[in-house]
C-alpha cells in the first residue's frame, strides 16, 4: 500500500542501501518472528537492521531524461504490439473469436477468465449483499456492542455472534447444503486443536488433516452425499450458487491452522504471562496483533467459527491470523472516511483499468487457444507480460473488493498488492508485495517454525512446494513452485557475492545490480508464465523462438536494454520512498 510503513517480516530480510542501488538480500541467522513450534514465545518482537540512508535524488539527471525517453516510446509500442496480437486484422483471431463476448460501446470484450467472469458476472450480486450486511452490522453494533474496549476476558464478543449468524445465511445461499461439509471439517479441526492442547503431536495431527483435506476435495471435487450414503442422495440436490464449495475452502483451510497454532502457542505462552500493564493495552502494530496471543476465552467454539467462516473475507481472503482478528474485535480500529473514500476510488479506477484492457486486447483468450502461429517474437513476449499483467490486476480486483467490505466493517485485514507487478525487480521482494497476507501466513505458520532465515536454502522448497499444492494439485504448478525455488537461489548468492559492503564505492556498483534485476525480472516472467498463462509448451516454443533466429536475439537484446532501464527506475522509485520515510521491504 502506498504511503504506508512496513515493517513486517519477509521470507528473507532485505536491507535498504543508499543512493539509487537497489536493496540488498542478508540472511540474518537466528532472528526469526516465531521460533520452531515451543521455543521463544510468539509475542517477542526481534527488529533487524536496515540501513535507512539515502543519496540525493536522481530524477533530474541526463542519465534519467534518457530513461524517460525510453519509456514514453516502449510502453505505448508494447501496448500496440499486443492489441495487433489479439484483433481482427491478425490471422489467428478466428480461433480466439468464439470466446470473446460483446461489450462496451460495440467493442468486444475477453471475458475468458472464468474466475474474473465469475467475479465480474456476479459483482452486483456481491454489492447488493454488501448493501444488506453493512447496515446490519452496524446497527448491531450500535445496539448491543460496547464502545470501549473490552479488556476483560468476561466481557463478550457479541460482534462474533452477529458474524456467525450472517455467514452461516450467505454460506446456505452459496453452498446450500454443502454448509454441513464444511461444519464438519471445521469442527473436526477444532477437536483436534482442544484434545490435542499442548502436545506435541497437535501441530502435526493440524496439518495432515487439513493437507488431507486439500487432496480429498482435489480428488472427490468437494464430495456428494450420495457417495457418503445412498440414503442421503436428497441433500446433493440443493448445493447453492456455487457448488464448488471446496475451491473456496483453500482459504478456510489457512484460518483452520492459523486457529490451531495460535492457541496451541498460547498453551505455551499465555496471554497472562505477559505484564498487566502491557496485557491491558492494544497491540500498538499490525504484526503484534497477529502474534500477541488473546485471553484462553477466546479460544472457544462460537469465536473459531465466527472467523473460520468471516462473510467478507470467506471467498478470497485476505487472510487474518486468529489472533489478530479477536484482537480488532476487543480493540476495535478507528478507519477515518478519507481512507474509505481512497480505497473506494483505487477500486473503482482498477475495474475500469481491467475493462478497458480487456477490450482493448484479448491476451487470457489467446493463451487459452495458443493463438500466436507466425506471430512475431516481439508479440508472443507481449503476450506472455500482459498475461502477467492481468492475473496481478484481476487478482488485485477481488481481493481489494473483499478487503474494502471488511474495512467498512471495521476489521482491518491486511492489503495483499502492496506494489505493481511491474515494478519488482527482485524474486524475493515479489513475493512479499504479492498476495502480501498469504505471504505473512507461511512466514508464521511454515517458514519460521522450520528455523527462518537459518535454513533459508532448503525452506524455500517446502514453501513453494505447499504454496504450490495450495493453490491446485497439478503438475504445471508444482512446476512453478520449484522453479520459483530454483531462481531464487541465484539471487541469495549474488547478493551475498556482490554485497554493498564489498562492492558499494565501486561507481557502477547500481549498473551491476540492474544487470542482476533484469535476470531475477527475466526468469520471475517465466516461472510465472509456465504456472498461469502459457504452461510449459508455450514457454519452451517462445524460448526456441527467441534463442533460435536472428529476429530472436535482437528482440531479447531490446528486452534486455528495456528491462534495464526499467530496473534503474525501480531503484530510483524505492530510494525516493526511502526519502519520505517510507520503508515497504519489497
Amino acid at each position: 500500500m502506498a504511503g504506508q510503513k512496513d515493517e513486517q517480516d519477509s521470507l528473507l530480510h532485505v536491507n535498504g542501501q543508499s543512493g539509487a542501488q537497489p536493496e540488498q538480500v542478508s540472511l540474518v541467522v537466528g532472528q526469526s518472528q516465531q521460533p520452531p513450534v515451543d521455543a521463544a514465545p510468539a509475542y517477542v518482537h526481534k527488529r533487524k537492521f536496515q540501513d535507512r540512508t539515502t543519496n540525493p535524488s536522481l530524477w533530474n539527471t541526463k542519465e534519467f531524461y534518457f530513461y524517460y525517453f525510453v519509456f514514453i516510446t516502449c510502453i505505448p509500442y508494447m501496448f500496440k504490439t499486443a492489441h495487433d496480437a489479439s484483433s481482427e486484422s491478425n490471422p489467428n483471431y478466428y480461433k480466439i473469436e468464439d470466446l470473446l463476448s460483446d461489450g462496451w460501446f460495440g467493442f468486444k470484450v475477453d471475458n475468458s477468465d472464468e474466475q474474473y467472469a465469475n467475479f465480474r458476472n456476479n459483482l452486483p450480486l456481491l454489492v447488493g449483499v454488501i448493501m444488506i450486511y453493512l447496515p446490519l452490522s452496524h446497527l448491531y453494533r450500535r445496539l448491543l456492542v460496547p464502545v470501549t474496549p473490552l479488556k476483560s476476558p468476561l466481557q463478550p464478543l457479541y460482534r462474533a455472534y452477529f458474524f456467525l449468524a450472517f455467514s452461516a445465511i450467505y454460506l446456505y445461499f452459496m453452498h446450500g447444503n454443502s454448509i454441513l461439509k464444511i461444519g464438519a471439517i471445521v469442527s473436526i479441526n477444532y477437536a483436534i486443536a482442544k484434545i490435542g492442547g499442548s502436545s506435541r503431536w497437535m501441530p502435526a495431527m493440524t496439518w495432515i488433516f487439513n493437507l488431507s483435506i486439500l487432496f480429498m476435495n482435489e480428488t472427490y471435487r468437494g464430495y456428494t452425499f450420495a457417495a457418503l450414503h445412498e440414503s442421503l442422495a436428497w441433500l446433493d440436490v440443493n448445493r447453492g450458487m456455487n457448488t464448488r464449495w471446496d475451491v473456496n475452502f483453500n482459504f478456510t483451510m489457512l484460518r483452520l491452522v492459523s486457529f490451531n497454532l495460535d492457541y496451541y502457542w498460547s498453551l505455551k505462552h499465555p496471554r497472562e504471562s505477559i505484564l498487566k500493564e502491557d496485557r491491558d493495552k492494544a497491540p500498538e502494530t499490525d504484526k503484534e496483533r497477529a502474534s500477541t496471543p488473546v485471553f484462553a476465552e477466546d479460544y472457544n467454539f462460537a469465536y473459531y467459527l465466527a472467523f473460520a467462516l468471516y462473510a467478507p473475507l470467506y471467498v478470497a481472503g485476505p487472510i487474518m491470523t486468529f489472533n489478530d482478528f479477536v484482537s480488532q474485535l476487543r480493540y476495535p480500529k478507528e478507519t477515518a472516511g478519507k481512507t474509505f473514500g481512497m480505497w473506494i476510488g483505487r477500486l473503482i479506477f482498477c475495474l475500469l483499468t481491467m475493462e478497458f484492457t480487456l477490450h482493448y486486447m484479448h491476451m487470457v483468450a489467446v493463451s487459452k487457444r495458443q493463438a500466436w502461429e507466425n506471430d512475431s517474437v516481439l508479440q508472443i513476449c507481449m503476450i506472455g507480460l500482459f498475461n502477467l499483467i492481468l492475473i496481478w490486476l484481476k487478482l488485485m480486483i477481488i481481493w481489494r473488493f473483499f478487503r474494502l467490505w471488511a474495512l467498512m466493517d471495521g476489521i482491518d485485514a491486511p492489503e495483499n498488492m502492496i506494489r505493481c507487478v511491474t515494478n519488482n525487480y527482485s524474486a524475493l521482494g515479489f513475493w512479499r508485495s504479492w498476495h502480501k497476507s498469504y505471504n505473512l501466513w507461511v512466514l508464521r505458520y511454515i517458514y519460521i517454525p522450520l528455523g527462518g532465515t537459518r535454513y533459508a536454502i532448503y525452506n524455500i522448497w517446502v514453501v513453494f512446494t505447499f504454496v504450490a499444492v495450495w493453490h491446485d494439485i497439478n503438475l504445471k504448478l508444482l512446476a512453478w513452485g520449484w522453479l520459483i525455488s530454483l531462481f531464487i537461489s541465484p539471487e541469495i548468492i549474488a547478493t551475498k557475492v556482490f554485497s554493498k559492503k564489498k562492492w558499494g564505492s565501486w561507481p557502477y556498483y547500481r549498473h551491476l545490480c540492474a544487470v542482476g534485476a533484469v535476470g531475477n525480472i527475466l526468469m520471475m516472467m517465466i516461472a510465472n508464465l509456465v504456472g498461469f498463462c502459457i504452461g510449459l509448451e508455450g514457454v519452451k516454443l517462445m524460448l526456441y523462438d527467441l534463442f533460435s533466429t536472428a529476429q530472436g536475439w535482437m528482440t531479447m537484446c531490446c528486452c534486455f536494454c528495456a528491462m534495464f532501464v526499467c530496473a534503474q527506475m525501480q531503484f530510483e522509485v524505492r530510494e525516493a520512498e526511502k526519502r519520505r520515510g517510507i520503508f515497504l521491504n519489497c
